[in-house]
């Protein structure tokens, strides 16, 4: 059975909302709103929509927040539609993970256009929940669990552990680590990496005899899975 595609619409306007409701349905997108940001965040998890329609002036947060934090466990499209038409705005809009950007007002024709090229562009829906024996990592509420209860992780441990998630079972390399976690201009400093790995693994890893991240040498580490 074919079902019809969801669009999440994060706008706090409601007569925009109102406006690309009735553009949508009669094309056969199932049509989901949130008013926030954050509303819009927490749908993206429980609707798990096709593709988002993202404005960026927000009440609670800007658009660019709900970018960065929706990339830290998915990739569905997201298609800004912005009063925002400095050549700036569209550029950190797309470096922070936009597919792509339409400048208020637009036409229902271009609209359509636009979201039939990221349907086709689409990945495949991913679980933002990532469980492997003891330990469960909620990439969308930032929760991590071993053996079922929570633990404490800074920021910095838990970006950490995100990267190694997100490549679970692979060799994510040093580089990659510190470009991810630190920025690209702490791709030669492997004496964070040492450190905060080692915090890492007394927090995760509670069975001294269950490692749960391998050391792979002179390359990086990798997050061991029961597969």
């Amino acid at each position: 059975m074919i079902t019809d595609p969801t669009v999440l619409i994060i706008d706090d306007e409601a007569p925009i909302r109102r406006m690309l409701r009735t553009m949508l349905e009669p094309e056969h997108y199932r049509v989901c709103e949130a008013e926030t940001g954050q509303i819009g965040l927490q749908q993206a998890v429980s609707q798990r929509p096709d593709v988002i329609l993202l404005d960026l002036g927000l009440p609670d947060m800007d658009g660019l927040t709900v970018l960065k934090r929706l990339r830290e466990w998915s990739q569905t499209p997201v298609l800004v539609l912005s009063v925002r038409d400095r050549e700036q705005d569209k550029v950190a809009a797309l470096d922070n993970g936009a597919d792509d950007y339409v400048t208020k007002p637009f036409g229902s024709a271009e609209l359509l256009a636009r979201l039939r090229v990221l349907k086709r562009h689409a990945p495949h829906a991913e679980e933002p929940v990532f469980i492997d024996g003891d330990l469960t990592v909620d990439l969308s509420s930032r929760i991590v669990k071993v053996k079922n209860k929570e633990i404490s992780l800074t920021a910095t441990e838990y970006a950490l552990l995100r990267a190694l998630v997100q490549h679970a079972g692979k060799v994510v390399t040093h580089k990659q680590l510190l470009r991810s976690v630190w920025g690209p201009n702490a791709e030669n400093q492997s004496q964070y990496l040492r450190v905060y790995i080692t915090h890492l693994r007394k927090k995760i890893e509670t069975d001294p005899k269950q490692k749960l991240i391998k050391t792979e040498p002179g390359i990086g580490y990798r997050l061991l899975t029961s597969e």
